[in-house]
């Protein structure tokens, strides 16, 4: 075998390249969109902000990505990943330099939100990375992917403010921030000129509807229907934040007409999701060509559990500390930052013990841990040595950073031509988990939130009971009309 087709992290050829290429597209994403966190404090100052508009921002910043997971997926289907990603790439600069220089909380706000969206990017490389490993190494692959692009937000919390320093004065940050912007711009044109969607010869299998995900049965179609409610509902939720007299940025007739809004925008999806299937609904798909939508539901919930606790925790890890040690706002940030640093290795061993053990039972193994992980840090008092309380939360994070990369070494392998719109839908449950957790976290006391997210972990591990091991091959349909079969076992 050729070093061309082994899988060398040291390589930089063919199914490598692509892997690292990815990878990077997916850091510079991450980097850009967690630009804000680090230079917080320079930005109140600069453009004197309050308290409550900070966190204004902070919810902003990641409203818009749950609809823009699931819109990105499904252009990914359609159009290609190389496409999709430069162009999100490039076009999401422009929020990103329209806060660097914004003046105003109203510029800054709107920018924020539409920065969202780059947080869609994540979906685009998961495709991108099915189509060029096989079966075998594609836990590890998308492990690397999404644990080493990741880690885009921790570069960002590390290198902006030193940056900042080094362009100096009050608009130090502005330029730091324009920065990221600058290398999401120069990165998508080299993504457009690197990439190829799928290796030569191979056929790239497109969608057959933009607009709405494609089911094969009545009875998954009737649960993806109930699905997309927890998606809407957590717009719904950012909502009710923005309103809340604490911050007080939407008034309560603009909050009821948003309400409104999301109601008729769900029932628009509901209907073409129904119209886009109404051919099944006539006529029952060929058995070959079938998938089952109950295991996108159970990675949705998972994903819910993982990723959206991951967000939630590393929101909320350095106050925490600060908290229960007393410790220096700095010293906090240190401590807490050991269980973002776990990304590098743990999400890449998720996707690799799938790739070596099965994708259902390590999956089954890491929820139990990621259950006993947090009921261990619900535990966790000032009573406790200081490096103790860090291992622990280094240990709960390994296992929700393993069971991210363990789902999403599943995600690939149930549809290859809806890869992206599935990705797309559980990424989004990733975010939505990640509103419903933090708004726990603002009515009740840390422990309590430990054990909340431990609790919906083993539901989790209930739901996986219904997960059918991936085995045999997916069937897809070449434009001449034969068919092509896709080995996943």
């Amino acid at each position: 075998m050729s070093n061309y087709h082994k899988f060398n992290l040291f390589s930089f050829h063919g199914k490598m390249k692509i892997l690292h290429i990815s990878w990077l597209a997916f850091f510079i994403t991450f980097m850009v969109w967690f630009n804000f966190a680090p230079l917080l404090q320079a930005v109140k100052t600069s453009l004197g902000l309050t308290t409550e508009q900070i966190k204004t921002l902070l919810i902003l910043n990641v409203a818009l990505t749950i609809p823009a997971r699931v819109v990105v997926g499904m252009l990914t289907d359609r159009y290609g990943p190389r496409l999709v990603y430069s162009l999100l790439l490039v076009l999401c600069a422009i929020p990103c330099f329209v806060f660097a220089f914004s003046t105003t909380f109203m510029q800054a706000a709107i920018a924020r939100f539409a920065l969202g969206f780059i947080g869609a990017g994540f979906v685009i490389g998961i495709r991108l990375v099915s189509e060029w490993f096989p079966h075998h190494e594609l836990g590890t692959a998308e492990g690397i992917y999404g644990g080493w692009g990741n880690f885009g937000s921790a570069a960002a919390a590390f290198t902006l403010p030193t940056l900042a320093l080094w362009f100096g004065g009050d608009d130090g940050w502005r330029y730091a921030m324009a920065v990221t912007g600058g290398l999401s711009v120069i990165f998508g044109v080299i993504f457009y000129w690197t990439v190829t969607d799928t290796p030569k010869g191979a056929t790239y299998y497109k969608s057959h509807h933009v607009g709405a995900m494609e089911v094969t049965s009545r009875g998954d179609l009737w649960l993806l229907t109930i699905m997309k409610i927890p998606m809407y509902a957590a717009m719904g939720l950012l909502v009710w934040k923005l309103s809340s007299p604490a911050i007080g940025m939407l008034s309560t007739d603009i909050s009821y007409g948003i309400y409104i809004a999301l109601v008729g925008l769900y029932l628009f999806d509901i209907k073409q999701l129904w119209r886009a299937n109404q051919q099944m609904l006539i006529k029952p798909v060929p058995a070959i060509h079938r998938y089952s939508f109950r295991q996108v539901a159970v990675l949705n919930v998972l994903y819910f559990t993982t990723f959206g606790s991951e967000l939630a925790v590393v929101s909320m890890l350095p106050l925490f500390f600060a908290d229960i040690f007393t410790l220096t706002p700095v010293m906090a940030g240190v401590v807490a930052s050991s269980y973002a640093f776990m990304n590098l290795v743990s999400r890449p061993g998720g996707g690799w013990l799938s790739d070596r053990f099965g994708r259902k039972s390590t999956l089954l193994i890491l929820t139990a841990g990621l259950a006993i992980g947090y009921l261990l840090m619900a535990n966790i008092n000032a009573s406790w040595p200081l490096w103790s309380a860090v291992l622990a939360a280094m240990i709960c994070s390994f296992f929700v950073q393993s069971g991210e990369g363990a789902v999403f070494a599943v995600v690939p392998l149930i549809k290859r031509r809806m890869t992206g719109q599935i990705a797309g839908m559980t990424g989004a449950y990733g975010n939505v988990g990640a509103v419903c957790y933090l708004t726990i976290l603002s009515v009740v006391e840390y422990s309590t939130f430990f054990v909340i997210i431990a609790l919906t972990a083993i539901l989790g591990f209930v739901a996986l009971l219904a997960l059918q091991e991936p085995s045999g091959t997916m069937a897809e349909i070449n434009d001449d009309g034969s068919v092509t079969l896709i080995d996943v076992s």
